[in-house]
């Protein structure tokens, strides 16, 4: 299942106009009983889905806002490949009248959930927006909504720590998460392949700058193994465009000259194939292969979003229906 496409900044919300009722025009669909908005010229889902959300909008109170992974998909931040049949997240007071519609998630809260307005829709703060995810991700998928939103400096580990107030629901895997965030990754699969090799106990430093004798940056590298001279990448599929291979090649010369090995992964390996991963750390830090080390990673990934068992486990507890959330 493909990441979903960053929203951000898109002008569509402002030009597809929302209404309530049920116009009689060809010009319209339907978001749910009673809100239409208007059709879109293309096939762009990001569009589509942004106009959707000035729909659901209108239901909400002046108070009322986006949160949890839909707010994080608007600020555009990397997101676990969530399910298709996601419901759309929303945090309102406690006293506000419920939407009730199939595909919405309501949090209530006593107090009025803070919020900006990103491109005309209102969006919980960055670190209400995380905490909101805290409820329902597992720690995997947490780790990679935290780096994503820290490397886009939308907030910092301090706010994310204020937010943790006693009683409030997510605090605990929020704050347990934070102890495995790393803002120095540049994508979600970095950040997968950091925690891959912290699970199998090797320490690693993201974003390593490798110099030459003369001090010259010859590259900066996803993942240095601290002590060694290895280093790990993530290859994503646009390395394999033949100008992008081609400079790969190079910047591969120049760091083997150094006397270093640069060793490149995909995502299969990350998420199917991660023994490979693991032999390959324990041949870097010259220790014995052990398989064993990779049944932690295996049970972390079952839980995820990034396998069936993981996407179905989320569904089930998302749901469609409101829960009261603490403040």
């Amino acid at each position: 299942m493909a990441d979903p496409d960053p929203v951000s900044d898109a002008p569509v919300v402002t030009t597809a106009v929302a209404i309530r009722g049920c116009p009689r025009r060809v010009a319209y669909q339907s978001v749910t009983r009673g809100i239409h908005r208007r059709r879109l010229d293309g096939g762009d889902s990001g569009a589509s889905w942004l106009a959707d959300l000035a729909g659901w909008q209108l239901l909400l109170t002046q108070h009322g806002c986006f949160t949890g992974l839909t707010a994080a998909r608007v600020r555009g931040w990397g997101l676990p490949p969530v399910p298709e049949a996601m419901p759309v997240f929303v945090a309102m007071q406690l006293d506000d009248p419920r939407p009730m519609r199939d595909g919405i998630r309501t949090s209530r809260h006593p107090e009025p959930v803070p919020h900006q307005v990103i491109g005309g829709l209102r969006c919980a703060t960055a670190a209400e927006t995380i905490l909101a995810c805290a409820r329902w991700l597992s720690l995997v998928d947490l780790v990679v909504v935290v780096d994503s939103a820290l490397q886009a400096e939308d907030v910092t580990l301090e706010e994310l720590r204020r937010v943790c107030r006693p009683r409030r629901r997510g605090r605990t895997a929020l704050l347990a998460a934070l102890g495995w965030a790393d803002g120095r990754a540049e994508s979600t699969w970095e950040t997968l392949l950091r925690l891959l090799h912290v699970v199998v106990g090797a320490e690693v430093a993201p974003q390593f700058e490798v110099r030459d004798e003369g001090g010259d940056l010859v590259a900066r590298v996803d993942l240095h193994l601290v002590g060694t001279t290895s280093d790990h990448e993530y290859d994503g599929g646009h390395h394999r465009e033949p100008d992008e291979h081609r400079d790969d090649l190079r910047r591969e010369r120049r760091l083997s000259s150094l006397g270093r090995v640069r060793r490149g992964y995909t995502a299969s390996d990350v998420v199917r194939r991660p023994i490979g991963v693991l032999r390959d750390v324990d041949l870097a830090l010259g220790r014995a292969h052990d398989p064993g080390r990779i049944r932690p990673w295996i049970v972390m990934l079952r839980e995820s979003l990034y396998t069936p068992s993981g996407r179905a486990a989320f569904l089930r507890r998302v749901g469609t229906t409101s829960v009261t959330g603490g403040k």
